[in-house]
């Protein structure tokens, strides 16, 4: 062990976790003190009864709730200042987020920077950026996930692109933690099977990149582990049968795990996929599903030791090998795109990716150091489809 035995920790929030739980909804608002809350959604969510439903429970119950759905799948600046805008026109007092995790993300924004003076580029996940802000004015969020993926319901942070350059950027701060989370996992059931697949892939990214970071975090790395079992035995079950709650109910779980975990930090498969979000809006979940399995051979140097100690976890034999080999597998399994250029891309923009990446704060807890020449390596082998890379 060659890192500091020392570490801050924080773990998150009142969560509310099973089929049916939506329905405590009002209960969650009231007792928070939401008279007129904006339901911040994903656009495809808009005509769904999930959000039609509540709105009009919510509306029975005496509250005053309106609708926010201008949430795009990478979401921008943009984005935000639209449902700022919303949320001073509408004079509300708190946030409802229901959907994937731009929703997620959008919401907890809205919330943070609604009523604050400065830019929310001054509060970047930089040193001690947060206290810029005025914690006296950030609204309480309720948070309701609709997919099993980025854990944002539990987290303090969200990512955001910022329009002027295509850059994502982490926005974080204490107070954008959700006050309560709603894990329902009948909320899924529609899901198709590709975005589950996605989603969930995203939330095993967030365990595996959480469990090879060098850092001092024992409880993290236990969540991250069984987080990574929980996606191994359910992930499968939930895109084949969407209307499977006990699977879902699980992925919903996992998720959240990961979330909470991966406060140890993540690593290059992060730092390649939030570019490739901001500047070709590939969703970040598939983004991470792809890359995945050549992140893992560049770093094996690095991180050889724990991949043996999850491949242990998992029950599959041949340490590394081994796990390289089942990762393949479960992707194929999942219809996940072996490679970038399944997806379209053909490589012509390594360079700027490359860049982009280093610059991700994701890069600096990558348990192999990064360089652009590295992450250029990388980036095509992820294109080109070559796990040799090294």
């Amino acid at each position: 062990m060659n890192y500091d035995l020392s570490g801050n920790w924080t773990y998150p929030t009142t969560i509310r976790a099973g089929a049916g739980k939506l329905s405590e909804l009002v209960e969650h608002c009231t007792a928070l003190g939401l008279k007129q809350p904006l339901l911040v959604t994903d656009k495809g969510l808009l005509a769904h009864k999930m959000i039609t439903g509540t709105l009009a429970g919510l509306q029975a119950a005496g509250i005053k709730a309106a609708v926010f759905g201008e949430v795009q799948g990478n979401p921008t600046d943009r984005n935000l200042a639209e449902g700022i805008r919303a949320y001073l026109d509408g004079g509300h007092d708190g946030i409802i987020t229901i959907g994937g995790g731009s929703a997620m993300d959008v919401g907890k924004l809205v919330a943070l920077m609604a009523r604050q003076t400065i830019p929310v580029w001054d509060l970047e996940d930089i040193g001690d950026w947060w206290t810029r802000a005025d914690a006296s004015v950030i609204a309480p969020i309720i948070a309701v996930p609709t997919t099993a993926g980025t854990g944002s319901e539990v987290g303090r942070a969200a990512v955001l692109t910022n329009s002027a350059d295509a850059t994502k950027k982490i926005i974080f701060h204490p107070k954008m933690l959700p006050a309560v989370v709603i894990g329902d996992p009948e909320l899924a059931v529609g899901l198709p099977a590709n975005l589950t697949a996605a989603t969930g892939m995203d939330a095993f990214t967030h365990s595996f990149e959480t469990y090879c970071v060098p850092r001092f975090h024992p409880m993290a790395d236990a969540i991250a582990l069984e987080s990574m079992r929980l996606i191994r035995d359910n992930l499968p079950l939930a895109c084949k049968d969407g209307t499977n709650i006990e699977a879902r109910m699980q992925m919903f779980a996992a998720a959240m795990m990961g979330g909470v975990a991966f406060q140890k930090g993540l690593g290059a498969v992060h730092s390649i996929a939030h570019p490739l979000g901001a500047i070709h809006d590939i969703q970040h979940g598939l983004a991470n599903a792809v890359i995945l399995p050549y992140v893992v051979a560049y770093n094996r140097p690095s991180i050889e030791t724990h991949v043996q100690a999850i491949a242990h976890h998992l029950h599959i034999d041949g340490g590394f090998d081994g796990f390289m080999a089942w990762l393949l597998e479960f992707r194929k399994t999942l219809n996940v795109p072996h490679t970038l250029a399944d997806l379209g891309l053909d490589g012509h923009d390594a360079d700027e990716i490359a860049a982009k990446a280093m610059d991700d704060p994701s890069t600096a807890s990558n348990p192999r150091k990064m360089d652009i020449a590295g992450f250029r390596k990388v980036y095509l082998a992820a294109v080109n489809g070559d796990l040799t890379v090294n």
